[in-house]
């Protein structure tokens, strides 16, 4: 994926948003499957990581930090949420490009499946009503469930990623939604735009606009929405503790939304909505990491990872106040061979 084919793509986008002759309308909540995040180190610290760490992840959080990766890098995740009810997968490969630059494709899915749907034997009469059938039978008009459904939505990014300076690194995803429910089904085209930078000591700031162009979304009914934009800003910074041969890293993000979600956020003004993540990490002898977080809804998120020489395990904990906690695990395998190095 080139740069001038990042730039139709971009183009195109904005085309199919302003074609004239069908209008679309912003759709709040269009695009929440893709809010979770991924990776249970990040997850772990409560999503606050556009601008920490370096690894593939950043495929969804960041595409700026993706110039970071000096082997090409492979991760998985899988989560069972609310008691097993939403399936959540992901996974992701990306690889150094030349002297500065990285590729990389990462896939999400979210499914719910065996929704019931319901009938009931005649709508012209009240609920509970006795009626004869075509059989001469008496029956009771209540409902039933007739048949079940699945709900599948997928997002694949095209990451493109490149240092512009040694402390200054951006990058691009072009994004694909599909999104099924029942015998419906639509596709959407985004784009988002990441920037990560050094501006003094171990500071490192990033952002990412999500979305940047709104992602369109067509449904086969000829139904079409748009997926607002989210500005995702963060602050991250390790510190040294040599005593103890460890590191502690801090982190604090904001994600800025423009659909108006009011009181459901933690800070609104007009159409602006303002969710605010924190965590940090504590790693011994970059081997054993503790992390704890508090992530966009107000949730506690706690994690632990254990690194080897090629491969991480790490592991995510969500409280949720009202539904059944979620467990999520990922691996991150790293492929440290000479030839494939960054040149």
């Amino acid at each position: 994926m080139t740069p001038k084919f990042i730039a139709f793509l971009f183009f195109l986008a904005v085309f199919l948003v302003n074609l004239p002759g069908y209008p679309a309308e912003v759709a709040k909540y269009a695009g929440e499957f893709l809010s979770t995040g991924v990776g249970a180190r990040a997850l772990g610290m409560g999503g606050a990581y556009v601008a920490t760490g370096n690894d593939i992840t950043h495929g969804y959080w960041n595409p700026a930090a993706l110039s970071t990766l000096s082997y090409p890098e492979f991760a998985a995740m899988h989560s069972e949420r609310f008691a097993g009810v939403v399936n959540y997968d992901y996974v992701a490969f990306g690889m150094p490009f030349r002297q500065k630059e990285t590729l990389a494709l990462s896939v999400i899915r979210l499914g719910v499946d065996d929704i019931p749907i319901s009938a009931i034997p005649r709508s012209d009469l009240a609920t509970d009503a006795v009626f004869e059938d075509e059989n001469g039978q008496m029956r009771v008009n209540r409902p039933y469930v007739d048949h079940y459904v699945s709900d599948a939505e997928y997002g694949f990014f095209l990451s493109y990623a490149r240092f512009y300076t040694d402390d200054l690194q951006y990058g691009v995803n072009a994004k694909f939604v599909h999104k099924g429910v029942g015998d419906n089904s639509a596709w959407g085209l985004g784009f988002d735009v990441g920037l990560r930078w050094n501006p003094w000591k171990e500071l490192i700031v990033g952002t990412n606009f999500q979305d940047v162009t709104t992602t369109l979304l067509a449904w086969d009914t000829g139904t079409r929405e748009l997926i607002s934009p989210t500005l995702k800003t963060g602050l991250a910074y390790p510190f040294s503790i040599p005593l103890l041969r460890s590191r502690l890293i801090l982190a604090g993000d904001v994600d800025t939304r423009f659909e108006g979600r009011g009181t459901s956020s933690h800070l609104s003004a007009g159409a602006l909505s303002f969710d605010f993540r924190v965590g940090a990490e504590w790693s011994v002898y970059d081997v054993v990491a503790i992390r704890l977080g508090r992530d966009d809804v107000g949730e506690f998120t706690a994690g632990i990872g254990l690194q080897l020489s090629r491969l991480d395990i790490d592991y995510a904990f969500m409280q949720h106040s009202h539904l059944k906690d979620t467990h999520r695990i990922s691996l991150r395998i790293r492929i440290e061979e000479q030839r494939f190095a960054r040149k």
